[in-house]
């Protein structure tokens, strides 16, 4: 059958019914729906007969059957004729020569048979669209589930189908049928209609499943084949970028895709095609694209990732997007082209130079504007060291630029910067321990070794360049002496061939020797050049042999190769040192990052010291240790960090044994208890060492025991070191240390206590823990007698200790003491005992001892007296007021038990819990009673009293500083009894306070005060003022201790924040640093608090601007700035402008203005702040002459005038100009101006308005109302005079301190805290 049309794939289906070129194919009818059965039946039987080329008689009824197929009508019929057709298709391919008939009738087939199955798949793909639509909608609504049945039975078939068809197209494309085209050349009409089935199957939305990667691989495969074999890479490129823009989810899909086109099908091309296309894409086309850029960012991101070593010469095209919004994942692309192919040793030169270029862009970047790409370059950078593909050479550099970016002010950027140290740390090319002060003794003396052998080799001058400088001088020489024989030599030249030059060596050397035999040195000299260094005679020239100098070359090399080896040790001793010093720098930085308020730097920091520790990098310790309060951080996860910080590196032990572990973990729990402070102890606690049970810590516990008791041989810091953690292991399990009381006492508190009183001390600590005040039991108070062997121990070592002068004996006997009132059954007739057997003692001593000895003695009798005060009030509030409380609660449960049902009126009341609230009330009296009335009377411890008075107030005739600070701080500890007892010596207190030239007195005196203050606020209160003067004190330590115990007070709501606060913000500027530091942490504690410090704000600038206290201009603006950046609310702002404004008026000096005026700069300005500004013209205008007030007003408004808008603008520049000319010309010039102007203005305006017109607009108000830029000042009334302004808390108060009755507390606080640690001698 010949064929006279040629079919010709349409861009859209309907162009097949209309009329076309000539001899082309047209389809004749469209088949209704009632036809198409029979003509698919006969389509069949024709499939089945003839076999693929039917298509070319029965397209109408396939085309038909594509047209009606949203009526569902035999489509599956069609696809399976489809599909046996595309599958048969190949056969009919595989023929070898074709005639044109045949070739024609094949590309027809052919071209209508993909046409179908394409134009099929996209259809059914669209459908199967719109019914995963339809199935989400009809569960949303609860539809009928017989719909949702059907619409979900044809999707999951074509689910299941489209694997198969794109298999039919990837059979058929694969063979060689560009052979059927007229030179080759497929039409681009018929590529396009593949690739576009190939790209609407890719906008499925859920292509990028998992169960969908068969179907995405299959896609590919044949856009692959589409790339290789039918020119379709630039499509491909335009499509891709299209899928990019609008399908931000098919990132991942695109760049698998092109991976695949450029390394399985080698098309590499189409990577720099891609990346050109979006490097010339602009910022601004970026910027509006929106989603596209994410697209774009994850494409580059991934496809990095997939074939970094294609990128290499393409990257280029990106780097101008290194500004724009794709920068963070074009370094991305960077670091994956540095780990992955541009890394190691073996690179070559043009390999080298594409790493040090990225290389340096990245290093460029570091610095960038914008903060994310800052931190991308460090991450990126962290990356790079992570996979070891940073050079050797650029570590210094990389190292300095990050340890710089720790300053960096983005969170995230600091972040970054301390994850990449940490990785310079954990992957560094030089050693395991980066300690500077380790490395300094090997580089000294390995550059004491280079110089000697420089030396060395300057004295021994090589041959080479010896000759060098005698080869001009014997070249004119011997050429002066063979002059006259030249021409013969050349003859002889001529005839003689072969073994001339071999000859002509020794022969030279020969006749060189006998010219130069008049001249010794120089003929030794020669011979030594050319036989080496064993002949150095004349004589040695004559013999037959020539040496060789082989034996002097190689000596030569190999000392320049020791001499280069060398060279190298020295220069990587010194990046060594380097390395470390810049880790060193960055700990200094990182440690004080520590505290930050961002938890995740405060995380990352903490697992830097941690790293920095494992290298044992110097100064590391200390990072590991000011971590260690952080253990009371109310966060969780920054708790949780440091407690897993310290068990990984105190808690991973080394050894081959469970006993080699347990001494391991041992000694590294030692390094931190050594010399440590009782709250570095607390800290420990907190982490649990010993939580879990285990056989390690049994021998842990073994070896602790070992050492303690001196069984094996240990230096006394090691020995208290083992006792505390006993102590820490007793609070997991008490018996630990309870079974071996007896072993305590014997080795601690035994004869030999007076030895070691610190040794004492922390058994103590350790005995401590194992009582219900420390593991806080709710069940039976535990005890012991009071006849137990350990209260005998103590009361011996106390009183023994009275009258000696051990410098320790102080802080065991406060810990004694604490302890037989956290344990023994009658604390208070021990402690009676202890001090009267002290007393006799004492009297004793006195009559044997002098002066200064008998004070020493008194003042350690007076300490334990106090301690006995504070510890007996503790006792009786703490311990006697819950074993009454859990009395009362045992009571009430077996009357509940017995009388059950009965009493509806005590039910009622239990609800309402009267019951309980008023018996604790009747148990808080009857404790208050207790220390009022027994306490002091007619026992030990009234008999003291007295005598601490006297020699409180009585410092001339009681001048010994031990026995004077005893006295003072046991005298504050009795005052915590009573309110009687406060009251009385409350004056004496502050008296000591103010006057004592000691300043380990005044330090506890404020420490007791805050105490105090807690227990009896009432009568404290008067005196806040004499508190805030300490924040004034001469002594560092006292401020400190000041600042400390005023910041709990305030910040606890126990004392009242008053003007006096300005004390604390002049400690901004101590010279202490940290008193600094304390009195920002204060501030920024107290902005918590809501209008805190804007209320303080007004009082402060008084104070502060006070003429009498002097404070510098520069001092005051620095304070000022700190305190105006916690001034955050408009409103807050608005109301301080008034505020300040009127401040003008009661201020009296020209600095007080100045004061004011800058006080008004610092505020932060909006459109209503300006307003209320202006309204208070009349507070400042008269002095707008002085320079200090002009210049910080026009301040405000060059700042507002930079961001107003227009209107706003022109306000602000008029409000500019009349500040100008008053201060040039005068207030007064300036009003009787306007005055002169406004008249002028009235009256041209009445000349030119008619009367009538202005009666009529005369009216309605009484005033004009005027523009806001009518900025007319109002005339002043001189007749009425100003009312004078004062402020309540700019007064102080002088009355003594005495309260009213009604005013004083009936019930005292209870002391319900750890005792705050008091600075002694």
């Amino acid at each position: 059958m010949f064929m006279s049309w040629d079919f010709i794939v349409p861009v859209c289906s309907d162009d097949l019914v209309k009329s076309g070129a000539v001899n082309q194919y047209v389809v004749q009818e469209v088949l209704s729906i009632k036809q198409l059965n029979s003509h698919i039946n006969s389509f069949k039987a024709a499939l089945r007969s003839q076999g693929p080329l039917c298509i070319l008689e029965h397209f109408d009824t396939a085309y038909s059957v594509l047209h009606y197929i949203s009526h569902n009508v035999s489509q599956c019929s069609l696809f399976s004729v489809v599909r046996g057709l595309s599958v048969s298709l190949p056969t009919l391919l595989l023929s070898g020569s074709l005639s044109a008939m045949d070739r024609e009738q094949q590309l027809n087939a052919v071209k209508m048979s993909v046409f179908l199955l394409c134009k099929l798949t996209e259809t059914l793909e669209s459908d199967s669209y719109r019914e995963t639509i339809y199935i989400k909608l009809s569960v949303c609504l609860s539809q009928g589930r017989k719909k949702d049945k059907v619409a979900g039975k044809g999707l999951l078939q074509w689910d299941s189908e489209r694997e198969t068809v794109l298999q039919c197209l990837t059979q058929l494309l694969q063979l060689d049928i560009r052979t059927l085209w007229s030179l080759s050349l497929v039409e681009e009409e018929f590529v396009s209609c593949v690739t576009c089935c190939c790209y609407k199957l890719l906008e499925n939305p859920t292509i990028n499943h998992m169960k969908s990667k068969s179907t995405r691989d299959a896609i590919i495969h044949v856009l692959g084949i589409m790339v290789k074999k039918y020119n379709h890479m630039l499509g491909a490129c335009v499509k891709v970028i299209q899928l990019l823009q609008h399908f931000e989810q098919l990132a991942s899909v695109c760049a698998q895709a092109v991976a695949s086109w450029s390394s399985e099908y080698g098309v590499k091309v189409i990577v720099r095609e891609i990346m050109r296309e979006i490097g010339q894409k602009s910022s601004e086309e970026l910027a509006r694209e929106g989603s596209g850029v994410k697209a774009f960012s994850s494409f580059l991101s991934e496809l990095g990732t997939l074939v970094p070593e294609t990128m290499i010469p393409n990257i280029s095209v990106l780097l101008t997007h290194l500004e724009g919004e794709v920068q963070s994942h074009v370094l991305y692309r960077i670091a994956s082209v540095l780990v992955r192919v541009l890394s190691g040793d073996k690179l070559d030169d043009s390999a080298r130079a594409s790493r040090d270029r990225f290389l340096d862009t990245l290093q460029e970047h570091i610095h960038d504007a914008h903060s994310h790409v800052r931190a991308r370059v460090l991450q990126v950078y962290a990356r790079v060291v992570n996979s070891k593909a940073l050079p050797l050479c650029r570590y210094t550099e990389v190292m300095e630029l990050t340890v710089g970016r720790l300053g960096d002010k983005s969170v995230h950027v600091c972040k970054s910067a301390i994850q990449l140290l940490a990785a310079f740390i954990a992957h560094n090319p030089y050693s395991c321990k980066l300690s500077s002060v380790d490395l300094t003794n090997p580089l000294e003396k390995e550059m004491a070794k280079l110089k000697e052998m420089r030396d060395s080799q300057k004295e021994h001058v090589p041959a080479a360049d010896l000759w060098d400088a005698m080869k001009p001088e014997l070249e004119m020489t011997v050429k002066a002496q063979l002059e006259p024989g030249s021409e013969e030599e050349e003859n002889e030249e001529e005839e003689e061939t072969g073994g001339e030059e071999e000859r002509s060596d020794r022969d030279t050397a020969l006749q060189i020797a006998q010219l130069l035999r008049e001249n010794m040195q120089c003929l030794c000299l020669c011979i030594s050049l050319l036989s080496g260094p064993e002949q150095e005679t004349p004589e040695a020239v004559s013999s037959d042999a020539l040496p060789t100098p082989q034996k002097e070359g190689g000596g030569n090399e190999g000392r320049e190769t020791e001499l280069k080896k060398q060279e190298m040790l020295v220069q990587y001793l010194k990046d060594t040192e380097s390395f470390a010093l810049q880790v060193e720098r960055a700990i200094a930085v990182i440690n004080n990052m520590l505290y930050w308020k961002t938890t995740t730097v405060v995380q990352e920091a903490v697992q830097f010291c941690v790293t920095a520790f494992e290298f044992s990098v110097a100064d590391s310790v200390c990072g590991v240790r000011k971590m260690l309060p952080l253990v009371w951080s109310t966060d969780v996860t920054i708790k949780d960090a440091v407690i897993q910080a310290y068990r990984r590196l105190y808690l991973n032990p080394h050894g081959d044994n469970t006993r080699g572990k347990a001494q391991t973990l041992v000694d590294n729990l030692s390094d931190l208890t050594i010399d440590a402070s009782l709250g570095t102890v607390q800290c420990l606690e907190e982490i649990e060492f010993f939580s879990s049970e285990s056989a390690l810590q049994t021998s842990v516990v073994q070896v602790l025991w070992e050492r303690f008791s001196g069984k094996r041989e240990t230096k006394a810091l090691h020995r208290r070191a083992a006792v505390l953690l006993l102590g820490m292991a007793a609070r997991a399990e008490r018996e630990v240390v309870l079974s071996n009381l007896d072993t305590l006492c014997s080795v601690a508190l035994g004869e030999k206590v007076a030895e070691d009183y610190l040794l004492a001390r922390d058994t103590l600590i350790t005995i401590a823990n194992i009582t219900d005040h420390v593991r806080q039991s709710k069940g039976v108070p535990f005890r012991l007698p009071m006849d137990h062997h350990l209260f005998s121990c103590l009361s011996q070592a106390i009183a023994d200790g009275v009258v000696q002068s051990d410098p320790h004996w102080q802080t065991f006997m406060e810990q004694a003491v604490r302890l037989i009132y956290f344990l023994a059954e009658s604390p208070d007739q021990l402690c009676s005992r202890l001090l009267q057997r002290s007393a006799h003692l004492l009297l004793e001593q006195i009559t044997e001892g002098g002066e200064p000895k008998q004070s020493q003695l008194l003042a350690q009798v007076l300490s334990l007296c106090g301690a006995v005060a504070f510890w007996q009030v503790s006792h009786l509030e703490r311990s006697v007021s819950a074993e009454l409380r859990r009395r009362r609660g045992e009571k009430e449960e077996e009357e509940e038990k017995e009388k059950a049902p009965e009493a509806n009126d005590s039910c009622v009341e239990g609800e309402l819990g009267l019951v309980g609230a008023s018996a604790e009330d009747t148990e808080a009296e009857i404790i208050r009673k207790i220390c009022e009335t027994e306490l002091l009377s007619g026992n030990m411890l009234s008999a003291f009293l007295p005598l601490l008075v006297k020699v409180c107030s009585s410092p001339g005739k009681y001048s010994h500083p031990q026995l004077t600070t005893a006295a003072c701080l046991a005298l504050s500890q009795y005052m915590m009894i009573s309110p009687a007892v406060c009251k009385d010596n409350i004056r004496l207190l502050f008296t000591v306070l103010e006057k004592s030239p000691l300043l380990v007195v005044r330090a506890n005196t404020i420490v007791a005060l805050g105490d105090l203050t807690v227990r009896f606020p009432n009568i404290l209160e008067p005196w806040t003022p004499n508190l805030y003067a300490r924040l004034s004190d001469e002594s560092a330590s006292v401020r400190l201790t000041a600042i400390t115990v005023l910041t709990q007070l305030v910040l606890k709501d126990v004392m009242k924040v008053k003007g006096q606060v300005s004390e604390v913000a002049v400690l901004l500027l101590d010279p202490e640093p940290h008193i600094a530091s304390l009195a920002l942490n204060f501030f920024n504690e107290l902005s918590a608090k809501d209008n805190a410090i804007y209320n303080l704000l007004p009082d402060i600038i008084s104070r502060l601007s006070d003429p009498e206290r002097g404070m510098k201009e520069e001092d005051f603006n620095t304070i000022m700035k700190q305190l105006f950046s916690y001034i955050t609310k408009e409103r807050q702002t608005e109301s301080l402008v008034e505020k300040l404004c009127q401040r003008f008026r009661t201020a009296k000096t020209e600095r007080q203005w100045a004061d004011l005026a800058i006080s008004l700069s610092l505020l932060s300005l909006c459109e209503r702040g300006f307003k209320k500004l202006q309204e208070c013209w009349d507070c400042y205008s008269d002095k707008l002459a002085e320079p200090g007030v002009y210049q910080p007003l026009l301040s405000i408004a060059a700042k507002l005038r930079r961001r107003a808008k227009p209107q706003f603008k022109a306000q602000v520049e008029d409000y500019e100009k009349r500040l100008t000319a008053v201060h040039t010309k005068g207030l007064e010039n300036v009003e009787s101006e306007e005055r002169e102007q406004q008249i002028g203005d009235t009256q041209s305006q009445n000349l030119k308005t008619p009367q009538k017109s202005v009666r009529k607009t005369t009216r309605g108000r009484s005033k004009p109302k005027l523009d806001d830029s009518d900025l007319v000042t109002p005339r002043k009334s001189r007749s009425r005079p100003k009312p004078t302004i004062t402020f309540t808390s700019d007064e102080e108060e002088e009355e003594d301190a005495v309260m009213a009755e009604s005013e004083r507390p009936k019930v005292t606080t209870p002391i319900a805290r750890t005792r705050r640690t008091r600075l002694r001698h």
